[in-house]
């Protein structure tokens, strides 16, 4: 079995929202990570909530080792939860502002009976030594903690149980950048030595460009396009993903892409267009889009995109609908 984690077909629905529809992808077992990239409202979040049940899914499958998650119950979910944890973007959603952070993080060790309580203060003090923390944080509160610091106490309280895999939503996004370049070095270096798989949910194709082997690219719910991170970025098969990747500005002028302005704003998800989702906003959108669903399909090895017009994306087609390349300075939008 070369996969961890197997999502097939998982789709959430919220009423007439259909946040997560119809989304496939695997994460191998680690050290391997996965970007989920998309708008916001893409339904990254979601995805990462239901992988760990903390979201309800109406169909489709999350397999860990063989076994579907969304099936667990009691005992049983409570020890796959042991093996996949998740960090969220604000820190304090895990952390109680009430407890000591020593207490919290003893908390879960005793939980999932990982240690004793008398052995608990030991083993705290060993994993915020691993986040580059003081031991000496065990005594404070949340608040009296910085932003990235309680990220890395977030960090350092799902590794607490031994976790195969993490869920890391926006992990760094309401840190400063001093912080999230800390975080992102921090991650880096826990994957090699814990030997970790990660799903990294983020809007930054920079930071997925330097942890992730591959990243699946979601719009409106769906997988847009997948494959090697690389590959993905800099020879898209999805205009959409074109789109995204032309919006990240280069500081090497020669390496900047044409940006590509993209029509209107995405659609509701509650009744999204028919036909291709992407269609009223695509420089490349012909009849055969507005009425058929385009399948996830390989348009080479190793890539799967939901295009009809895939193969001519890969081949360089023109996308733009307005050519304009950023000039220095010039913020993405």
């Amino acid at each position: 079995m070369t996969n961890l984690l197997e999502i097939r077909d998982l789709r959430v629905h919220f009423g007439l929202v259909r946040a997560v529809d119809g989304v496939s992808f695997a994460l191998p077992y680690g050290p391997y990570g996965v970007g989920l990239v998309g708008e916001s409202g893409s339904g990254k979040t979601t995805v990462g909530r239901a992988i760990v049940r903390l979201g309800p899914a109406v169909g489709g499958e999350v397999l860990f080792e063989g076994k579907d998650v969304l099936r667990l119950r009691g005992r049983a979910l409570k020890e796959y939860r042991r093996h996949v944890q998740i960090v969220f973007q604000d820190p304090d959603n895990s952390l109680d502002p009430r407890m000591k952070i020593g207490d919290t993080m003893a908390e879960v060790l005793t939980t999932h009976r990982i240690v004793s309580r008398r052995q608990a203060a030991a083993r705290v003090r060993d994993l915020l030594e691993e986040v580059a923390l003081d031991p000496a944080f065990a005594s404070r509160f949340p608040h009296q903690l910085s932003g990235g610091q309680r990220q890395r106490v977030a960090i350092a309280r799902a590794l607490a149980v031994g976790p195969e895999a993490l869920v890391l939503d926006e992990p760094t996004s309401a840190l400063d950048v001093t912080a999230q370049a800390r975080i992102l070095a921090l991650i880096k270096r826990l994957r090699e030595e814990r030997k970790l798989a990660y799903l990294l949910i983020t809007h930054n194709l920079a930071v997925v460009s330097e942890l992730c082997e591959m990243t699946v690219v979601l719009y409106l719910g769906k997988v847009a396009e997948l494959g090697a991170t690389g590959e993905l970025l800099f020879h898209p098969a999805h205009p959409y993903t074109a789109a995204l990747r032309s919006a990240v500005p280069e500081v090497d002028r020669a390496a900047r892409l044409a940006r590509i302005a993209l029509a209107g704003e995405p659609p509701s998800a509650v009744s999204p267009p028919s036909g291709c989702v992407f269609h009223p906003r695509c420089p490349l959108c012909i009849d055969r889009c507005r009425v058929e669903v385009p399948e996830l399909r390989e348009v080479a090895a190793g890539r799967m995109a939901a295009c009809h017009r895939a193969e001519e994306v890969l081949a360089g087609a023109d996308l733009s609908l307005v050519r304009d390349v950023m000039p220095d300075g010039a913020a993405a939008g």
